[in-house]
C-alpha cells in the first residue's frame, strides 16, 4: 500500500480537513462524536489526488484531534460521484453522551425527512428548516468551499 502520509497534497489536504473535522461533531459535545461524509464530482476527487489520497488525508487530520475512526469512500463511474468518509469511534464520555444521541437523532429525522418529501405525492414541498450542521449536504459545501479557497481545485 502506498504511503500518502508526506506527500503536500495529503498534508496541505489534511490541514483543510482539520477545522471541518473539528466542527463535525454536535455543538456541546466536547469534539466527539464527530462524523464527516462528502460527496463530490469524481473530477474533484481526481484533482485532490483521488480517493485513496482523501482517506489518508482524513485520516492524518483525525490523528491530530485523536480521533480513533473508521474511514470509507468509493467512487463511481465516469461522470459520477465518490463519496467519502470518516467517523470518530472514541466512547462518548458521559457527560456528553447525551448531546451525541440527540444529534445522532436529529439527523436521521433529517435525512428520513429528506427521502420522504422526494418519494411523496407531496414532492414539491420541501423539508422544514435549513439542512442540519453536520449533514453531508452542508459538510460537502464547506468542503467544497475550503479546497477551492486553498487552491487544492479549480
Amino acid at each position: 500500500m502506498v504511503s500518502y502520509a508526506k506527500d503536500e497534497r495529503c498534508v496541505a489536504l489534511a490541514k483543510v480537513l482539520v477545522p471541518l473535522l473539528e466542527r463535525s461533531g454536535p455543538e456541546g459535545a466536547g469534539g466527539y462524536g464527530g462524523t464527516f461524509q462528502v460527496h463530490v464530482p469524481n473530477e474533484t476527487a481526481e484533482q485532490l489526488g483521488g480517493l485513496d489520497l482523501i482517506r489518508a488525508a482524513l485520516r492524518k487530520a483525525a490523528r491530530e484531534l485523536d480521533w480513533k475512526f473508521g474511514t470509507y469512500g468509493f467512487g463511481g463511474g465516469q461522470g459520477s460521484t465518490t463519496l467519502i468518509g470518516i467517523h470518530d469511534k472514541r466512547e462518548i464520555p458521559e457527560p456528553y453522551a447525551q448531546v451525541v444521541q440527540e444529534h445522532r437523532q436529529r439527523q436521521m429525522r433529517a435525512a428520513v425527512e429528506r427521502v420522504s418529501a422526494r418519494y411523496s405525492d407531496l414532492a414539491d414541498t420541501a423539508p422544514s428548516g435549513p439542512p442540519l450542521r453536520g449533514t453531508p449536504v452542508v459538510q460537502t459545501k464547506e468542503f467544497l468551499a475550503a479546497v477551492t479557497d486553498r487552491g487544492l481545485v479549480k
